[in-house]
Order: C-alpha cells, then sequence, then structure tokens
C-alpha cells in the first residue's frame, strides 16, 4: 500500500507540474496566502491533509486519514470550473478489540465547481458531488455510489480576513444492495485571519451529519482551529498547517472521537499574472 500511496502522489504531482504554465511573475506571499484560504481560487495545488482523531471506542483507539486532494481549476469563458478530488487513505481501528486496525483506500469525493472567473470580494460557485465507493474493504467506505449538490461562498474583504463556508449532501442512488443507504450532510465553515511574513490563523471544522443514523449517531461537531504559514522549498510554494479539534459532539455508539490533529501541506502551482 506504500507503493500505492507514492504512485498516486507522483502522478498527482506529475499531472499538475505538466498542466502548470509558466510564470515571469508570481504572486506574493500575502497574496498566495489568500489564494490558498479561498476553495474555488484559480489555483492549481495539491494537498495532503492528514487528520488523526483519538479517543475511540472503550479501548481509546486511535483512527488516521490521509486524504490526497488535487485541485484543478479550469478557465472556460467567463466561468472557472474547479476540479476537486479527495481520495483517502485509512487507517481504521477494530473497535470492539484492544488491537488490531484495516488500513487501505476510502471511497473517493469528487466535486466540480462551477464560480464566475472575474475577480471580486464575494464569491461563490455551486455544482455536483460524486461518491465513488472505492474503498478496499468493507470496514473502510460505504460500498455505495452517492451524488448530491454542492456550494460555497467565500468572502474577502479588504484587510486580513478569508471567509466562509463549504457544503454538499450526497444520498446513494446504487452499489451493494446488502449496504446501508447513505444521507450524508458535510459542512465546513472556514475562517482566516492574516498576519505578517505570511503566517495566518484559521479555524475550518468539518461537520458531519448521517441522516440515516438514529439521533444519538447522526452529528460530529467539532470546535478549534490552529496556524498556518506559507513557505517555500526552493522554488515550490507549500502552504503548511496544523489545526486542533476538540468534538463538542460525537457518535454515541462508537464512543468517540473526542479529539483530532489536522496537518497540511499544500503544494502551490500559482499560474501567476
Amino acid at each position: 500500500m506504500s507503493k500505492l500511496l507514492v504512485y498516486t502522489a507522483s502522478i498527482g504531482l506529475g499531472v499538475l507540474l505538466a498542466t502548470t504554465p509558466g510564470a515571469a511573475q508570481q504572486p506574493d506571499p500575502a497574496d498566495l496566502a489568500k489564494q490558498t484560504q479561498n476553495p474555488i481560487a484559480n489555483l492549481i495545488s495539491l494537498p495532503f491533509q492528514n487528520n488523526t482523531s483519538f479517543g475511540l471506542g472503550p479501548d481509546d483507539r486511535t483512527q488516521n486519514v490521509l486524504n490526497i486532494q488535487p485541485i484543478l481549476p479550469v478557465t472556460v469563458g467567463k466561468w472557472n470550473l474547479i476540479n476537486r478530488v479527495i481520495l483517502p487513505v485509512v487507517s481504521q481501528p477494530d473497535l470492539t478489540m484492544a488491537t488490531g486496525s484495516t488500513f487501505g483506500l476510502g471511497d473517493l469525493t469528487y466535486e466540480l465547481f462551477f464560480s464566475p472567473a472575474a475577480a471580486s470580494s464575494v464569491t461563490w460557485g455551486a455544482g455536483p458531488v460524486l461518491v465513488v465507493p472505492t474503498a478496499t474493504d468493507d470496514a473502510l467506505g460505504s460500498g455505495k455510489w452517492s451524488a448530491g449538490p454542492a456550494v460555497i461562498l467565500v468572502a474577502m474583504p479588504p484587510g486580513n480576513f478569508v471567509l466562509g463556508f463549504i457544503a454538499f449532501n450526497a444520498w446513494s442512488f446504487a452499489g451493494d444492495s446488502d449496504r446501508e443507504d447513505v444521507n450524508n450532510l458535510t459542512l465546513q465553515y472556514f475562517v482566516n485571519y492574516n498576519l505578517p511574513n505570511a503566517w495566518y490563523l484559521v479555524t475550518a471544522p468539518i461537520i458531519t451529519a448521517n441522516w440515516e443514523a438514529d439521533s444519538g449517531d447522526r452529528w460530529i461537531v467539532p470546535v478549534g482551529g490552529g496556524v498556518g504559514k506559507i513557505f517555500a522549498i526552493g522554488s515550490q510554494k507549500i502552504n503548511g498547517q496544523i489545526q486542533a479539534f476538540y468534538n463538542v459532539v460525537k457518535i454515541d455508539s462508537l464512543d468517540g472521537p473526542d479529539w483530532s490533529l489536522r496537518l497540511q501541506l499544500q503544494f502551490l502551482f500559482p499560474k501567476g499574472r
């Protein structure tokens, strides 16, 4: 599986590098920081986002999910088409035991946002989301094809703030008939405050709801935040970030998770001006 991860990452980097046009002038770090904080910016990037959740089950097990999330925008006339893919690599503990876990790929999520190409302090995007049952084990995915609408709103007022939200709901429409139906909401709000030298403060928790579950097993609501910075290794621009979250609402039947830690490295490929 480690070879598969390296191979997938290499393909993603290769595609992004191959499609990145040359530019004599690149955005300065402050402008680049604001672009990275806008999920529908006209910016090619490859984020690796690692989420570690602690305190699952009676034995306080740990789950780890590495999301590989290439973002490829395409401009068509007056519109930007923002292609976003999320491919999770999951280490899922067996919650019925103190040891043992399942490792592999989870279900792939593809999002396509149609967004106005014209620059604006407030912008929006809308489009479809498709969840593909690519999980390599039943414990790592739903076994269902799911789809639904997605929306995003981003505000970049004068000053230091970038804020907004992204939301989608997906319903299952095909797949393994023996598996439970899917009706899931994902909502993420984000608030960024930019500091000197390309540092920034951020809170971007991911709130989820499973409408098919009982009320006590429906919601996961985290609160928290962290810090990030734009930096470079040679000529490669990178957005580094760390956030921590405490779940004020969690799934009762799983007894957790209590809190989570998010580490992210986002490789940036500015298009220039």
